[in-house]
């Protein structure tokens, strides 16, 4: 006969389902709400979109052997470059989470989601503004 399993309290996750689309949307709304005041203003001036993955033109022009390698990606002219958006035949700079890879990510490291959501919503939003990445590590570090 099988072994008896120990009795255990309910677990939390037995019921819980993946993130969807619509719950990463607001983990980054969280994320902007949470950037200091200067970096908060201007990430408002880009759009977010969440999907499960990059198109897939994307993860070859980027030479990727796999659309799991990109967890987010800013597309336009960032404010470096002299973007701006709003001009008539430009398209939206764009912050792009893509929700599988970024859960794949969290399920292999020891962060919450939501930390992990945060740290590449603040990279993407770091490339529109043209900061290093030493820069952006700093703001992660200094927003609550």
């Amino acid at each position: 006969m099988g072994q008896k399993l120990p009795d255990f309290p309910a677990n939390r996750w037995a019921d819980a389902m993946a993130p969807t689309l619509d719950d990463f949307a607001t983990m980054a709304r969280d994320a902007l709400r949470e950037l200091p005041a200067p970096f908060a203003d201007l990430a408002r001036q880009v759009s977010v979109r969440i999907d499960d993955f990059a198109d897939p033109a994307i993860v070859a022009e980027m030479d990727m052997e796999t659309p799991f390698e990109l967890l987010g990606l800013f597309i336009g002219e960032g404010i470096a470059q002299g973007g701006s958006t709003g001009e008539s035949g430009q398209l939206d700079n764009a912050i792009w989470l893509y929700r599988r890879p970024i859960l794949d990510y969290w399920a292999e490291h020891e962060e919450t989601l939501g930390a992990v959501v945060r740290h590449v919503f603040i990279h993407e939003m770091g490339h529109h503004i043209g900061l290093s990445d030493d820069d952006m590590d700093r703001i992660e570090a200094e927003s609550p």
